[in-house]
């Protein structure tokens, strides 16, 4: 048997009576209340910005300029919410927009020198974020963690 099959046994669960719905057991619940969690830590460190507007910032940082709507796919996001994001750090002067030269229609999104110098600094807190997120477990549980949570996403 392979490690990933003792892994998926270790996280087995019964099938349980109809009558036997516990919501406290439902992994509706269970993640929205690890989501609670690490949006409450967030806060306490980076008290400024929404999650969002943090991963806005930093894929930013990671890809350069882009459009508005790649950038919603690259972080997850309708196009409505991340026009949103998008404006809100616009006016707080962290991101500009401009029109694609060829594609009028195009935004693109780039960040600002204060964008950039506010990610670079809260990328040292956000590394800390998700040491505290992830305290409770091992460094092996975490590993499990990530790999079966990233075959969810």
């Amino acid at each position: 048997m392979s490690g990933e099959d003792n892994l998926l046994k270790l996280v087995e669960v019964e099938e349980p009576e109809e009558h036997d719905y516990l919501l406290q057991e439902q992994v509706g619940f269970i993640l929205r209340k690890a989501h609670q969690r690490h949006v409450s830590i967030f806060a306490a460190h980076i008290g400024d910005l929404t999650p969002p507007q943090f991963a806005a910032l930093a894929k930013l940082r990671d890809v350069g300029e882009t459009s508005q709507n790649q950038l919603g796919t690259l972080i997850a996001m309708d196009a409505a919410t991340v026009k949103g994001v998008i404006d809100r750090l616009k006016a707080r002067g962290l991101v500009e927009l401009s029109k694609h030269e060829v594609d009028k229609r195009r935004l693109l999104v780039n960040l600002t020198a204060e964008g950039r110098d506010a990610i670079e600094r809260l990328i040292p807190l956000a590394r800390e974020i998700t040491r505290e997120t992830l305290a409770p477990l091992s460094a092996k549980e975490i590993a499990t963690f990530m790999k079966l949570l990233a075959k969810l996403a």
